[in-house]
């Protein structure tokens, strides 16, 4: 496979479709980025990296971070990691990723991890094995990039914290059901401090090809038993894309994990992890120019998991 010409063409197939939707504008510090930026890269299981556009450009991830959340805490339960699935569900949820709605109905049980009530229970998960969520998964993300710069945006951070109610409002309502282990603000700002991170296109492709490894990490190393990393492709394949997930795997038939800052990761098992960038979104979250991108990428190579 020729990556770089494929990224090549792919970029050029994606270009008229980069200002199409808006940038997210309740977080006002993501706001701020141009909706003319677009970038892609591919890291296969070796290692190797292709990138074209703006891949090396720094975003924030939000949501995407979700995936490494729930990687952590299935890896660091030692055997346990079922626990987690009787806090939070794995069914698509069919309505938007910070919904009150479902909860009340469901008892405080959020429909899967990556809409925002379910990556607020994982954060505390993750906050109670390690006694510090967010700088935890800065660190883990550090290795598996290669990028020891990576570092949150302060900016961001504050930004979601003071337009932060609705998350606030999921965190005490599944703490009234008994879901939270961690005081809510704790929990929160933890939340926050992990969607902060700043990373490119180049070094989310890499830290994610544990996904790609069936669960083995950059250095050889082993984070996860194959069966949890299916079964986290399989959650992203279902749930990652917010409620067009559906959309999203008919189209373009990979796992995968939208951001509001305008990233989708994307893996191939066995082959290669993928993180498109472009900041303009649709109606649902996702990146408008980034899901034109995959589905390309899926046509021209013929690989995806169908």
């Amino acid at each position: 496979m020729d990556y770089q010409a494929v990224l090549e063409e792919v970029a050029a197939h994606a270009r008229p479709y980069v200002r199409q939707g808006r940038v997210a504008d309740y977080i006002p510090a993501l706001e701020q980025v141009s909706a003319d930026r677009f970038g892609i890269a591919v890291a296969d299981i070796n290692g190797d990296v292709y990138g074209v556009g703006d891949w090396e450009t720094p975003f924030s991830v939000q949501s995407i971070s979700k995936t490494f959340s729930l990687a952590l805490v299935m890896a660091q339960s030692h055997g346990g990691h079922d626990s987690i699935w009787q806090r939070v569900g794995r069914e698509p949820s069919g309505t938007p990723f910070n919904s009150l709605v479902q909860l009340e109905a469901e008892n405080g049980i959020p429909r899967n991890p990556f809409i925002n009530a379910g990556a607020l229970v994982v954060t505390d998960r993750l906050q109670t094995l390690t006694g510090d969520a967010s700088t935890s998964m800065l660190h883990f993300l550090r290795e598996e990039s290669g990028n020891e710069d990576l570092a949150f945006d302060q900016a961001v951070a504050d930004s979601e914290a003071e337009h932060g109610d609705r998350n606030a409002a999921l965190a005490h309502f599944m703490a009234s059901f008994g879901n939270l282990e961690n005081p809510v603000p704790s929990v929160i700002e933890h939340y926050f401090w992990q969607c902060s991170i700043e990373m490119s296109c180049r070094d989310l492709a890499v830290a994610g090809g544990f996904l790609a490894r069936h669960g083995l990490r950059a250095d050889g190393s082993r984070l996860l038993e194959a069966r949890e990393a299916k079964r986290i492709n399989a959650v992203m394949l279902t749930c990652g894309t917010y409620d067009a997930a559906g959309e999203f795997a008919y189209r373009v038939g990979l796992p995968a994990k939208s951001g509001v800052g305008g990233g989708i990761i994307a893996v191939i098992p066995g082959r290669c992890t993928l993180c498109v960038w472009s900041p303009a979104l649709d109606a649902r979250g996702n990146s408008v120019a980034g899901a034109a991108a995959l589905d390309h990428f899926t046509t021209l190579t013929g690989w995806s998991v169908f």
